[in-house]
Parts: C-alpha cells; sequence; structure tokens
C-alpha cells in the first residue's frame, strides 16, 4: 500500500513538472501525461502492467464528469451567447456529419466494415474541451469574432451527440436497435439529459445561495455531489448523463452563488487532476510496442478527418453565418481530439456489442497525432490567419477570470492616538488610489456610509479600499519569531539588522496585528512578517 501512494505521489509530481515543460517547448500538456503514462507502462521504464478497459473505463467515465461540468461551470454565458447559435451546431450537425463522414471513409477506403467504421467516426466525432481550454489559455489566443468562445461552447458541449451516437452504433452492433428504438433513445438521451441538468442546476443553486453549509470546503464537496448527481440520475433511465451534467455546469456557473470564485478556483485544480488522470492511465493502458501495427490506418483517419471531414462540416454550417473564411479555417483546424474520444473507444471496447481493442488503438493513435500537429501548431496558424485579436483578452470568456479592477480592502483601527480621531474624511490625507468604503463602528461593528463630513471616532474601524495586485509572484511573505534571548528584543525597527531588500510589513503580537513603522519596539513573542522580493 505504502509503495503504492508513493508511486502516486511520483506520478503527480512528474506530470505537474512536464506540464511546465510542455509550456515551454510549445507542445500541449495533455499530450505529456500520455506520454508519461506510457513511460510507467508495460513497456516503459517501470513496467507497470495494466490492461484492465473495464477499471479504466470506470475510472475515465468518473473523470470526464468532472472535466464536463467544470466545461460548463467555467464558461461565461455573456461572452458566449453571441456565437451559441453557431456553437450550437457545431456541436449536435457538426459532430453527425463529421462522424458520418468519417465512417465512410474507414468503411470504403480502409476496408472497415460499416458499423466499425461509423464507430471510429462516432467516438471521433467530438473535439476536446479539456485540450481547446489548455491551449487557449497557456497560449493567451485572443481570437478574432468570438472564435474562443465558439470554441469553448463547441468543444464543452459536442460530447455529449459524439456519446450518443456511440450507444446507438453499439446497440445496432448488438441487433438489439429498430428505427422507432432509435427515434426513442435520441428522444431519452436528449430530454432526460436536459431536464435533469435544468433541474440539478435549480436544486444546486437553490441550497447554495439559502443554505449555509459550514466550512468553505463543504461547498465544494457539495457541487461535486450536484455534477456526480446530475450524470447519475439520468443514464439510470436512459437520459444523457454527460449532457445533464454540461447543462447542469453551465446554468450554475453562470448564476449568482455565493463563494463563487473559491468555487472555480477549487474545480480549476480538480479539473487539471481529473485530465492527468486520464491521460496518464490512458497513456499507461496502451502498449507503444502495438501502436505500429495500428499507425498507418490511425494516420489516414487523422488526415482525413482533420483535412476533410471537419473542414468540409464546418464550411457547411458556418457559411450560412457569411463567418469569414480565415475563422472557417481556424475552426477546422482547432478540431482536437481527445479525452472523451478515448474514453468512448474503451466504452466500446469492454461493450459486449463489439468487444475488441481495435477501435481503441486506431483512436489512441489519432488523438496523439491531433494533439501533437493540430495543438502544437495552433497558435501559428491563429497568427498566419491574423485571427490574434490584441485588443481582447482570451481569459475573459472563463468565469474564473478576474478583472483587473478587482479590489481589496483592509482594516483599519482607529486607536486612542491616531491621527485621524475626531477628523472629517474631507480632512484626511490618504494614498491617491485609495478610498475609504466603510466606517465600522460600536461593539457591533456598525457600518456607517462615508461621507466628507463624517467624524472618525476612537475605536472605529475603517475599510479602505484599492486596486488589488494581481501578479503576486514577485512578492515573499516570510515569518520570524523572537524567541526568548533574541538580540532583537528591545530593539526599534530602524535600529533591528534586517536582511537587505526587505521591509517588516506586519507584526503579530498577543493575538493582535500591528502595522508597525521605524520606532516600534521589537518584544519577545512578536512573530514579524517580513516582505522581500522574490
Amino acid at each position: 500500500m505504502n509503495l503504492f501512494l508513493l508511486l502516486g505521489a511520483i506520478i503527480l509530481i512528474a506530470c505537474i513538472i512536464g506540464s511546465k515543460i510542455s509550456s515551454r517547448i510549445g507542445v500541449p500538456t495533455l499530450l505529456i501525461f500520455i506520454a508519461l503514462g506510457m513511460v510507467f507502462g508495460s513497456d516503459g521504464i517501470l513496467k507497470i502492467e495494466f490492461e484492465d478497459y473495464s477499471t479504466a473505463e470506470k475510472i475515465c467515465s468518473a473523470a470526464l464528469i468532472i472535466i464536463m461540468f467544470y466545461g460548463g461551470f467555467g464558461t461565461k454565458w455573456s461572452m458566449a451567447r453571441p456565437v451559441a447559435g453557431k456553437s450550437i451546431l457545431l456541436s449536435t450537425l457538426g459532430v453527425l456529419f463529421t462522424a458520418g463522414l468519417t465512417g465512410l471513409f474507414c468503411h470504403y477506403v480502409l476496408k472497415m466494415e460499416l458499423l466499425t467504421g461509423l464507430l471510429v467516426g462516432a467516438v471521433l466525432g467530438s473535439t476536446d474541451a479539456a485540450s481547446v481550454f489548455s491551449i487557449l489559455r497557456s497560449k493567451r489566443l485572443n481570437l478574432k469574432y468570438g472564435t474562443a468562445s465558439m470554441l469553448e461552447i463547441e468543444s464543452g458541449s459536442n460530447d455529449p451527440c459524439a456519446y450518443m451516437l456511440t450507444i446507438i452504433i453499439l446497440s445496432a452492433m448488438s441487433g438489439e436497435l429498430s428505427y422507432g428504438g432509435i427515434l426513442y433513445s435520441v428522444f431519452a438521451q436528449l430530454a432526460y439529459g436536459i431536464g435533469a441538468g435544468v433541474l440539478f442546476a435549480f436544486l444546486g443553486g437553490l441550497v447554495l445561495r439559502r443554505v449555509r453549509l459550514g466550512e468553505d470546503g463543504f461547498q465544494s464537496i457539495f457541487l461535486v455531489s450536484i455534477a456526480v448527481a446530475s450524470y447519475a440520475l439520468p443514464s439510470l433511465i436512459g437520459g444523457n448523463g454527460y449532457l445533464a451534467t454540461y447543462m447542469t455546469g453551465i446554468m450554475l456557473g453562470n448564476q449568482e452563488i455565493p463563494k463563487k470564485r473559491e468555487l472555480v478556483n477549487f474545480f480549476d485544480a480538480f479539473n487539471s487532476m481529473m485530465q492527468m488522470v486520464i491521460f496518464f492511465l490512458l497513456g499507461l493502458l496502451v502498449f507503444p510496442s502495438q501502436l505500429p501495427n495500428f499507425f498507418l490506418p490511425a494516420l489516414f483517419v487523422a488526415l482525413f478527418l482533420t483535412l476533410i471531414a471537419r473542414p468540409l462540416s464546418v464550411t457547411l454550417l458556418l457559411s450560412p453565418f457569411r463567418a469569414p473564411l480565415h475563422q472557417q479555417l481556424l475552426v477546422s483546424w482547432a478540431g482536437l481530439r481527445g479525452a472523451a474520444s478515448i474514453v468512448f473507444a474503451i466504452m466500446a471496447a469492454v461493450s459486449p456489442s463489439y468487444g475488441d481493442d481495435y477501435v481503441f488503438h486506431i483512436v489512441f493513435c489519432v488523438v496523439l497525432l491531433s494533439l501533437l500537429c493540430q495543438g502544437t501548431l495552433l497558435p501559428f496558424f491563429s497568427r498566419k490567419l491574423d485571427m490574434i485579436d490584441n485588443h481582447e483578452n482570451v481569459l475573459k470568456t472563463f468565469n474564473n477570470y478576474s478583472e483587473e479592477t478587482s479590489i481589496q480592502f483592509i482594516r483599519l483601527e482607529i486607536g486612542h492616538n491616531h491621527p485621524w480621531v475626531n477628523q472629517t474624511l474631507k480632512e484626511i490625507t490618504t494614498i491617491p488610489g485609495t478610498l475609504i468604503a466603510a466606517v465600522l463602528r460600536g461593539d457591533e461593528n456598525q457600518a456607517v456610509i462615508p461621507k466628507g463630513d463624517t467624524i472618525l471616532r476612537e475605536g472605529d474601524s475603517v475599510i479602505i479600499g484599492a486596486k488589488e495586485y494581481q501578479d503576486k509572484d514577485g512578492i515573499e511573505l516570510t515569518e520570524k519569531q523572537i524567541e526568548s534571548g533574541s538580540r532583537l528584543i528591545g530593539k526599534k525597527l530602524r535600529e533591528a539588522d534586517m536582511k537587505k531588500d526587505s521591509l517588516v510589513v506586519l507584526i503579530r503580537r498577543d493575538h493582535t496585528d500591528l502595522i508597525p513603522d521605524g520606532d516600534t519596539m521589537i518584544q519577545e513573542g512578536d512573530t514579524l512578517v517580513i516582505y522581500s522580493a522574490a
């Protein structure tokens, strides 16, 4: 058990280091996770034996729930609304056209059986939200015409359609599907999925707004539970769980809920971990020595998918909107394949209707080629097609974007000898760029709306607002405990021999925080909070 835990920790650390390396060399981070899985796997260094498709399908499906939920939760609808119609067409009809064309190519050119070819097309029909989001954010691709939002909505919402096609084709392979069964399956997947998504988004938002869940972490746990439940319930009754999860995420993410920023930050980290798990596990599952047997047909599928099927679908659906040609070309190139495609391929491998790993290996190779070529070259083509908008910020399309004008509040106690006692606010000279936002008065901290003639009294607390400092990488705060016998005891701060280029910004004394000056005397038991350049 301890060895297993140690190995897990090493793998996570390796993935984190790999993500840093990938950003420097310009390779998509998710490709590094796959490569690490292959290195650790049966043909790699540690020779970890893992061939359990059934277990991999369960783990990856659970991780995909979080990825799908966060794909919706992190989407800022106000930015996406103008291009939502185009995105939905791409995520529905676009998936259908792309899957159909790819399936026919596999059948007539690569000589696969018709249903096998259509199965390959179905599992490759959706673009990968994790890959698209990662590249847009890390490369800061500020694209014209709302293209970033279009790609975000499309890649976040097209997995349910690909999942539905995969289920229908697997049912057809079993011989248990009639035309009436197909119609009911489509109806059930859409109706139950959308209905469950709306229901859980409403209930989740209601609880978060009206019920105090205690510690901050309980909100995050509650939201994870909502995401899982929104998938499980419709799945039990024949609905599309991934559609429900995405609907729940996008509706909850665009509601006014308490501590939303903290929730987004939690899911941002949790989502990254789920991506690591999926792509590492997929790399672990595959045998690199076997990939050459599947590389050639996978290469043909990838070329057809990237250069013919996807562009034809995009042109057919975006041309009626008079979308510029260079936008259509970029949207075509940005159709990266990723986690969902491989997860659906694993589903096919464990399904009694198919039960073969042929499609899995083909899809795995296609995903590798897609991430390596399309993902790596996406920033290059964005610039060559003149699609970069230097007046936009791609991070604004995500709900965890913090405006540059975010306000940071500090509390200043007005003591007996404070120079502001008995002065009106208009008489006080404050630092330019700061604002006295509130005055707290009395034992119950009653808030007083500050005006120019408001007089500050002894015992008041003044709340001062200022523009928040966003880039905190240049700040390092350390603590120094003043213990018995320290040479600093009894000295004024100006007399203390402190480290060069450092400043004592706070002294914690007897459970009280003091803002020091040069005359502040250091006492035994003090904790000095020291700022120094990082």
